[in-house]
């Protein structure tokens, strides 16, 4: 169960993202293109795990508890403790804080607060803290709950070439249905 020491940049671009501006729309954004690029990655499964981190936690800071809940109900699936392992985060340490994190989603009340992934690689600990010295971010800071760009990043993006690219599949799709539902006529 050795521990991965050659982490991919977008990893690193996620743990960044996650512990300095705490934008996890990006989080979301960064590790599912690779992931998506990568489907055969043998950490694959736990990339979904901290898509799904990620996005409960966005979920969660825009008051919406119980989307918050479901993903990570839904994350139980991808959490696999030898592939966190080797992502360099400790298994046992993450468990418990999501469970946590669970019940009290399911119990109205509690404000919201920022997760910090348990880093357990200390050379991963140290790479992320020296490429946030030298873009200048600070490791470990709070949420900016203030920041509508932030908190609300889904509403204000350009989605143009997401539902061009729907558009596109379902133009698709039912030119496909139709070529199969199509009588043939050559005899």
């Amino acid at each position: 169960m050795g521990e991965v020491t050659d982490y991919s940049g977008a990893y690193i671009n996620f743990l960044i993202h996650f512990h300095t501006d705490r934008d996890y729309f990006e989080c979301h954004e960064i590790l599912e293109e690779y992931w998506k690029a990568h489907p055969e990655h043998p950490l694959s499964r736990s990339f979904v795990l901290l898509i799904q981190i990620a996005v409960a936690q966005y979920h969660e800071r825009r008051g919406n508890r119980r989307g918050a809940l479901k993903m990570l109900q839904s994350a139980d699936m991808y959490f696999h403790p030898e592939q966190i392992s080797e992502l360099g985060l400790d298994p046992e340490r993450l468990r418990e804080e999501l469970e946590e994190r669970k019940k009290d989603l399911a119990r109205d009340g509690r404000p919201f607060t920022d997760l910090n992934l348990p880093i357990r690689d200390p050379a991963l600990s140290l790479l992320c803290q020296e490429s946030c010295r030298s873009s200048g971010l600070q490791w470990g800071v709070l949420s900016d709950i203030q920041n509508d760009e932030l908190v609300h990043r889904h509403t204000r993006r350009d989605r143009s070439s997401v539902i061009e690219e729907r558009r596109l599949q379902k133009e698709r799709k039912e030119n496909q249905r139709r070529s199969t539902l199509e009588p043939r006529t050559d005899g």
